[in-house]
């Protein structure tokens, strides 16, 4: 396999002074806005030595949000899952991007279903839900499911039904039967189908081990009962605690169907280091799909010595990075055709 190019990078300085790139990911504007409140910039370094001390990784700029919550959990002797959990329940209540939480976009019948996952690299625990309504904290639902049931993952009512039973934070449905009703008789509400963002945040802590999880409210505009990749293991999230961590964002459809994640980490299990695999898997997607590059996809991981990485079909991908040494966003431009 030719090895891949090293990434073009471009620093993020406030926009009162810089242009936005022209093939920005259309959601990634507000994100941008949003992320230079809390954050400085930084270049994503070609070359990484092994890093010590835990390292987050997230997608997006508001990523940075969890990525940080997660290290102040981390330092305060929180576990890798009380982090990650921490970090990505900020992003849903916060509803960041209108696109993660109940604060984001609504389905085809006018509600929003949410999906999220959590998986814990040692004895590759897992926890997940989709489809899942009313539920203000779908992680935690997904931490529940991989810590008090046998199961991996749960949809829908039964998902709903298992969270309360277990505590999670919730608010009432019962304005939704009147849209299930419509969207029967077919009486349905304009489609707004703006935007697809995930928050995906990967860790790897202090002793070398592997955790990830991911919460979204999926496609606008998605049909009832559609889930994304963000849920599905190998898809919007895979970890393995001998190797590394991959995680995704963008049109779920065109990750699921290749189980990307999966790929990048085993790139990384044959010797390529993060940057590489995520560029490699998307170069492998884009060589056999008919979509070629436009497939709006974009991959973040990290390996067991905390080196990092990111890649992204055909739009710029602003991306977070957090360790001891400091908080930063970084920025790469979509990968160059081969």
């Amino acid at each position: 396999m030719a090895r891949a190019t090293a990434p073009r990078v471009a620093v993020l300085v406030p926009a009162a002074t810089t242009r936005l790139p022209r093939r920005r990911h259309p959601a990634a504007r507000l994100a941008l806005a949003f992320a230079f409140a809390f954050a400085g910039c930084a270049t994503a370094p070609t070359a990484q030595p092994p890093v010590l001390g835990p390292v987050l990784i997230a997608t997006w700029p508001f990523g940075k949000i969890a990525t940080d919550l997660a290290l102040a959990k981390l330092q305060a002797g929180g576990s890798r899952l009380d982090a990650i959990e921490t970090g990505i329940r900020e992003i849903e209540r916060l509803s960041s991007d209108g696109s993660v939480g109940l604060g984001g976009r609504p389905n085809a019948a006018g509600y929003p279903q949410l999906d999220a996952c959590l998986v814990d690299g040692p004895g590759r625990r897992a926890g997940s839900v989709a489809g899942v309504e009313g539920i203000v904290h779908p992680i935690t639902a997904a931490r529940r499911v991989m810590e008090h049931s046998k199961h991996v993952m749960l949809v829908g009512e039964g998902a709903r039904w298992f969270a309360l039973e277990h505590g999670v934070e919730s608010v009432a449905v019962d304005e939704l039967a009147a849209k299930k009703q419509a969207w029967l008789a077919r009486e349905r509400p304009p489609v707004d189908r703006a935007g697809h963002d995930t928050v995906t945040v990967l860790l790897r802590d202090a002793d070398g081990h592997l955790a990830g999880g991911c919460s979204t409210s999926g496609a606008g505009g998605k049909l009832p009962g559609r889930v994304g990749d963000s849920p599905i293991l190998g898809a919007g999230l895979y970890v393995d605690d001998e190797v590394g961590a991959a995680g995704a964002t963008g049109i779920g459809e065109n990750v699921m169907r290749w189980c990307a994640t999966c790929l990048i980490v085993e790139r990384m299990r044959a010797g390529r280091s993060p940057q590489e695999a995520c560029e490699d898997i998307v170069h492998h997607i884009a060589r056999h799909d008919p979509r070629g590059y436009a497939l709006d996809v974009c991959f973040i991981a990290v390996d067991k010595q905390g080196r990092t990485g990111a890649a992204a079909s055909n739009m710029t991908f602003p991306f977070a990075v957090t360790t001891n040494a400091g908080s930063r966003i970084v920025e790469v431009v979509q990968v160059t055709p081969r």
